[in-house]
């Protein structure tokens, strides 16, 4: 006769460890390291040169010469993209809602590979990186964008006043951004993408008008889709978020 945790020979039935008792050991090796954020960073970066290097290989010499639109927009918006990826880097390191985190990722690779080619592009062109006001290329009568080429035409406006104008951040937005946490982050981060998106678009849109370069009113054409559509997908974040406005 056999009893209860027994063989017939008599010997114990062999027992199943119990789990380990949860412990903040556990809990920490579960959690992202940051050496995942690393990765992210350096793969941005090598995207960024891979994308610029590829998409103006054989474009820049065979298309027509830059003007001052092309070269202004290739000077300013690599100033825009900037910011933008810098934001997105910040929700997307400390965010928990996965919508809000593939917003930041899609904005952080595409705008690096957009940098990148505009890096490239005064490269080839035997510019320097910078020159001149923010948005000093712009003019209101030609390119019909009122309150952004008389600003920055005028002599008048302050570098704080054109990157307004540009929809980008100050100071300290970025700081309070970097200083909040959890969904008073993701909101202002919503909110203050879609203001900077709202500023590149009239920026893309005036050198179509204005540039001479096909494959620079390519790419504005690429980035008034593309931001228009993010604008519209952050606008329903918002709203799922219950962020105020």
């Amino acid at each position: 006769m056999t009893t209860a945790g027994s063989d017939e020979g008599g010997a114990p039935e062999s027992i199943e460890p119990a789990d380990p008792p949860y412990s903040a050991e556990a809990e920490a090796s579960v959690r992202p390291r940051w050496w995942v954020y690393l990765l992210v960073g350096i793969g941005i970066a090598a995207l960024a040169f891979a994308i610029g290097r590829f998409s103006t290989f054989g474009t820049a010499e065979t298309a027509a010469g830059p003007n001052p639109a092309d070269i202004g927009f290739a000077r300013d918006m690599q100033v825009h993209h900037t910011q933008a990826i810098e934001m997105a880097m910040e929700i997307y390191r400390k965010t928990d809602d996965e919508d809000v985190r593939r917003m930041a990722y899609d904005i952080a690779t595409s705008q690096a590979g957009q940098r990148g080619e505009m890096f490239d592009w005064l490269v080839q062109w035997g510019l320097p990186q910078t020159g001149g006001p923010l948005m000093a290329w712009m003019t209101d009568a030609s390119a019909g964008h009122a309150g952004h080429g008389g600003a920055a035409t005028s002599g008048t406006a302050t570098d704080a006043e054109l990157r307004a104008a540009m929809g980008m951040a100050t100071d300290d937005e970025i700081a309070e951004l970097q200083d909040a946490t959890g969904s008073a982050a993701d909101c202002l981060f919503l909110e203050l993408m879609i203001r900077h998106h709202e500023g590149a678009i009239p920026m893309a849109q005036a050198v179509i008008e204005l540039g001479s370069v096909p494959r620079v009113k390519a790419v504005a054409e690429k980035i008034v889709q593309g931001q228009q559509a993010e604008i519209d997908a952050m606008t329903s974040m918002q709203l799922r978020l219950g962020c105020s406005s």
